[in-house]
């Protein structure tokens, strides 16, 4: 399902025109962008745009910030929302579920649940010596808030994500996050991932899609997540930003040239 219809850029404030981000070209010369189907990409190479407008649809959609502070308190982004206050969100039906994630917001949100784990235990293990002298029950009751919130941390990710690679533990941070009929907007979600994993996540967004109205705007750089069926594909090297085709990205089409004759690539290094 189709949650967000179109975004537009209603205006550039005047004394804003030549800052950042309005004086990015792609920005600048913005125009009204229609989300036709489920799955959309937004593709460029670095510094053209597409993460910086991925990041103002979360500003503007009042998205939940995953693994970040929040995006009305995130230092980072207060640019960004500037370009948020001037987008014009245009929705089907106005979606509260879902999220914003960031590849590098990811790894920091998973040091902070390993660091929660690690002092939930360490207090577990002063309760234990506390009451050492104490009963079961005594000691059962002290210990039962911090308890609970290690099973609550553990049922939900299925185990301790720093156990895990980066890439499995990513895979099992989004499958556990995901909620049906929202809007997921994911900048560069390639970056943990193997090409195997790649793989799983496409088929992961296709259940998400077909089973449970999910709709994904998507930030990359990878051919095979570009290459999910029917997605709409919105060029930044150019502007203003338009489709394209998956034949007709550089991205693939590079790709695929540096894998047919890799030594004549190599040769020229």
């Amino acid at each position: 399902m189709v949650h967000l219809q179109s975004v537009s850029l209603t205006r550039i404030p005047p004394a804003e025109a030549d800052q950042f981000p309005f004086n990015i070209p792609v920005i600048r010369s913005l125009p009204a962008l229609t989300f036709s189907t489920p799955v959309t990409f937004l593709v460029g190479e670095n510094g053209s745009g597409k993460s910086t407008f991925l990041e103002a649809i979360a500003s503007a959609a009042n998205s939940i910030a995953v693994g970040s502070a929040e995006l009305d308190n995130d230092a980072s982004l207060a640019n960004v929302r500037k370009l948020g206050k001037a987008l014009k969100l245009t929705w089907s039906k106005r979606t509260r579920n879902g999220f914003f994630l960031r590849a590098e917001d990811y790894f920091g949100y998973a040091k902070r649940l390993a660091r929660i784990r690690q002092e939930l235990e360490q207090e577990v293990r002063e309760i234990d010596e506390e009451y050492k002298d104490r009963s079961a029950y005594a000691q059962g009751l002290a210990r039962m808030a911090h308890m609970g919130q290690l099973h609550a941390l553990r049922t939900q990710y299925n185990g301790d994500l720093d156990e895990r690679s980066h890439g499995e533990s990513f895979f099992t941070f989004f499958k556990a996050r995901f909620v049906p009929n929202g809007l997921y907007l994911l900048d560069e979600p390639e970056a943990p991932l193997s090409p195997l994993r790649q793989l799983a996540f496409l088929s992961l967004l296709k259940e998400m899609v077909s089973e449970h109205n999910a709709q994904f705007i998507i930030a990359t750089h990878s051919p095979i997540l570009m290459a999910y069926p029917d997605a709409l594909i919105l060029s930044f090297d150019k502007s203003p930003v338009s489709s394209v085709e998956y034949d007709n990205l550089e991205h693939v089409s590079l790709t695929r040239d540096f894998l047919n004759n890799r030594e004549a690539f190599l040769r020229r290094l």
